[in-house]
């Protein structure tokens, strides 16, 4: 039998939606207040949120006449046409979180409005009690307690998690509102005491301390302010650095219109944006607030509005990658403000006491990157050959060398003092042919050379592909190459692609191919060594989503160009080839990063080393 359902079944239905635990009353009720013009607002929980919900805001308030009809289901005051929902300004807007937060809760509503004499108040258990508003006593604003949740829904209840795990959920929304909203002043209590409160940041400080406070003192340091206006959208925040790659993606917060959203379109532009410089298993660090016409985004996608259509997503796409990218790109050794990296003491454990004027805040921490990467690389050259293609002249024509440097430089120590023309100062000597050491007007500065020469190569190769291709080397005698038939197909299919990176085969019979020209970084052992893991990995790699976004086959190659081509541990380095390789970092666009996200440099300034032998005390 068909049966129209009654309103409270109704909106436990709907409840199932928008209320899912705790977190989300908190959210929508938060929310509500961020609409009403709240400045402050208080949240006070007990047993995660289960026991208690109480929402407290100096809003505007609401109406006596119309607190009831604020629980009723689809009433709003935000929308009144087909037009305010194509272009909804608002936080809320269709009516439907205090009916359904109140059809499985205990809910009482208090307000006050600006020149009523005194507040006025609403209940109700599971659905609304009749008869008018009642007196109450209430400063200007609202506050609304939801006790025991989902009291009348047994069934919900059994699916909530233990009290900390619920305690958490709620924390970490509120956290992402107040971070939404640094105008606001926020205040969290859980079981009567009280955990943080943020008083209203108007100053860049202020908003930094919150930043801090919410993602961490180390996403504050490893990050940079992003603010770019392009297409009519305003994209600003924090950017972290890609030695901040996290291993999941805990550390992104993205805001369309002040609304934290979890949409693929942004996640997807913001990974590619990252993928030069970052290992694909890897994630990157942001909060980033994304300012449109609300007439060109769609919120109206998904129960929780965590979702969005734009009306032109390509636009937006290019707008997000092109900030963020040419942020990244930007992003080059330089002096700027400075603290000490903390190196571990030699009498004693106890944290380091950092400098205020001793290392660049540009420069990555030690105990965040490690010092071995890059020591050990495959596909490395034979000794003759990798003297004699690595040369270090300018006129050689193609990205062979770190740098080109007269024969006649100097192989001395230098004495002269450090000058800012070169951040990364002057090379001292080569450690455990693997790292270059130079000092700066900061400190000590160590180089990974492999990796440094890899970006540098890298960026090169880029350039060559943009001008027309890499060029090839014809093999006087072709190499033959050994596959299995579906491999050598794979290969097939991307022949005009190896190509344009100077990479020419031919198919000679079913399971051979026969390599007849190279790109002149590489020798044939590297290129056939390039080729199998290409035939190899590719079905591995288009199956393997990596949260959705895959580096691009140009990409893929020409990093692992530079790696194979790139200088290899126990290569040992003369001062003026080392001299030349750290200017070509200088000039070098993402020269703080391998292809893969690992650092190419660290900094360790003369505070941390005058601790390290105890001098001053």
């Amino acid at each position: 039998m068909i049966r129209i359902l009654s309103d409270q079944l109704i909106n436990q239905i709907a409840a199932g939606e928008v209320v899912e635990r705790p977190a989300a009353v908190v959210k929508e009720l938060v929310e509500n207040a961020l609409d009403a013009g709240a400045r402050h607002i208080e949240v006070e929980l007990e047993r995660g949120g289960v026991g208690l919900i109480r929402i407290r805001d100096d809003g505007s308030g609401i109406e006596p006449d119309q607190l009831t009809l604020a629980l009723q289901r689809h009433a709003t005051s935000k929308i009144a046409s087909f037009e305010d929902l194509e272009q909804v300004g608002s936080l809320g807007f269709r009516g439907e979180a205090l009916p359904s937060i109140l059809s499985v809760s205990r809910l009482r509503l208090v307000s006050r409005v600006a020149g009523a004499e005194h507040a006025w108040a609403v209940e109700g258990e599971g659905q609304l009690a009749s008869g008018e508003p009642i007196p109450a006593a209430h400063p200007l604003g609202t506050q609304i307690e939801v006790r025991d949740l989902f009291f009348n829904t047994p069934a919900r209840r059994k699916f909530l998690k233990t009290e900390a795990t619920e305690y958490r959920q709620a924390h970490q929304a509120m956290q992402r509102i107040a971070l939404s909203r640094f105008d606001v002043g926020f205040a969290l209590k859980h079981n009567q005491r009280r955990i943080w409160e943020f008083a209203p940041a108007a100053s860049a400080s202020g908003r930094e301390a919150r930043l801090a406070e919410i993602c961490g003192r180390e996403f504050v340091d490893h990050a940079v302010p992003l603010d770019e206006q392009r297409l009519g959208m305003r994209l600003h925040g924090w950017v972290g650095l890609p030695s901040f790659a996290r291993s999941q993606a805990d550390l992104q917060f993205f805001y369309v219109n002040g609304r934290l959203v979890r949409d693929r379109l942004p996640s997807a532009a913001l990974r590619r944006a990252f993928a030069d410089v970052m290992h694909s298993t890897h994630h990157p660090a942001y909060v980033l607030y994304l300012e449109l016409d609300p007439a060109s985004v769609d919120v109206n996608v998904h129960p929780q509005k965590t979702e969005v259509r734009f009306r032109d997503g390509g636009s937006v796409h290019d707008m997000l990658f092109a900030a963020v990218h040419q942020l990244l790109r930007r992003v080059r050794p330089q002096d700027g403000a400075t603290h000490d990296v903390a190196l571990p003491s030699p009498l004693t454990a106890a944290p380091a006491v950092r400098s205020a004027s001793s290392t660049p805040a540009w420069a990555a921490r030690p105990q965040q990157q490690g010092f071995r990467y890059g020591a050990a690389a495959s596909g490395a050259w034979s000794t003759q050959l990798a003297e004699s293609r690595a040369e270090f002249g300018a006129g050689a024509g193609r990205a062979t060398a770190a740098v080109g440097v007269a024969e006649s430089a100097s192989d001395s120590v230098r004495e002269t003092p450090e000058s800012d023309e070169f951040p990364l100062g002057h090379a001292l000597a080569q450690l455990q042919g693997v790292y270059v050491l130079a000092q700066n007007r900061h400190g000590l500065v160590l180089v990974d050379a492999h990796a440094a020469h890899e970006r540098i190569l890298y960026e090169r190769l880029k350039g060559e592909l943009d001008r027309g291709g890499i060029a090839a080397q014809s093999l006087l005698v072709p190499q033959r190459l050994q596959l299995q038939e579906d491999e050598i197909e794979i290969l097939e299919a991307r022949r005009e692609e190896l190509a344009r990176y100077g990479i020419v085969f031919d198919r000679s019979g079913p399971e051979t191919v026969l390599l007849r020209a190279v790109p002149p970084l590489l020798t044939e052992a590297a290129v056939i060594e390039l080729l199998r893991e290409l035939a190899g990995d590719d079905q591995r790699r288009e199956s393997a989503s990596h949260f959705g976004e895959l580096l691009e086959a140009q990409q893929r190659i020409l990093a692992d160009v530079a790696c194979k081509a790139a200088i290899k541990a126990n290569r040992k380095l003369s001062l003026a080839e080392m001299e030349s390789l750290l200017r070509d970092m200088e000039r070098t666009e993402m020269a703080g990063q391998c292809n893969h996200g690992r650092p190419t440099w660290i900094q360790v300034g003369m505070g941390e080393l005058d601790r390290l032998f105890l001098r001053g005390r």
